[in-house]
């Protein structure tokens, strides 16, 4: 099997395990994984992740995002997936996702302070928020680029939901998990100090849902 085959097949069966896991819902959220050092493998736009097939996979040239095979239309985002490769070669995976919790705790504005020690070993460090750009463009690239640390490896995007990196996607796999975490621990931690809070109480709803 084919290097570009393997990455193929591996990004459908990390959005299928992402979405089981309900960090991507519907058709939000994408991924991208480095086949080399001049291409890179795209989930398609809008599409449905338990009907994705490795032939939907998108193969992109890094340097300019030209389409060299797949069957669909590259993730709104694959610029956002480049910016975060050129500026991190040591990354093999970039992982988008629309969270719940970690997306609702974008809308405060404010660093995600990060205590676990596993979350600090494998995130690096608080989550910044990164300044608020449209879905899909340059100028959220922009933003979210110039945030990027290579001792940093999640990203929260305002009003969006969160960026995350790794070595391989199952390493990404595990900052996605545990940015979560720390995002339930933070709502955890503000509710009980004020409990009459009506957004901290329905961020944490979607854990019951």
């Amino acid at each position: 099997m084919s290097i570009e085959r393997e990455a193929r097949e591996a990004v459908v069966r990390t959005a299928v395990q992402l979405a089981d896991q309900g960090y991507l819902a519907g058709v939000g959220g994408n991924l991208a994984l480095r086949i080399d050092a001049e291409r890179i493998a795209v989930t398609p736009s809008a599409s449905d992740y338990y009907a994705m097939s490795a032939d939907d996979i998108c193969v992109l040239r890094l340097a300019d995002l030209k389409q060299l095979s797949g069957h669909g239309k590259p993730s709104v985002e694959s610029g956002l997936h480049a910016r975060m490769f050129k500026a991190r070669p040591d990354c093999r995976a970039s992982v988008h996702t629309h969270q719940p919790v970690a997306s609702a705790f974008t809308l405060l504005d404010r660093p995600l302070p990060v205590s676990d020690a596993e979350a600090r070993q494998r995130i690096g460090g608080d989550v910044p928020v990164c300044a608020y750009a449209p879905s899909g463009t340059g100028w959220l690239a922009s933003n979210v680029g110039k945030c990027v640390r290579r001792d940093l490896n999640a990203y929260l995007m305002r009003n969006h939901g969160a960026v995350c990196l790794g070595a391989t996607l199952e390493d990404a796999c595990r900052v996605v998990q545990l940015l979560e975490q720390e995002a339930i621990a933070w709502f955890q931690r503000a509710l009980a100090t004020q409990p009459e809070n009506r957004a901290f109480r329905h961020a944490l709803a979607a854990l019951n849902s």
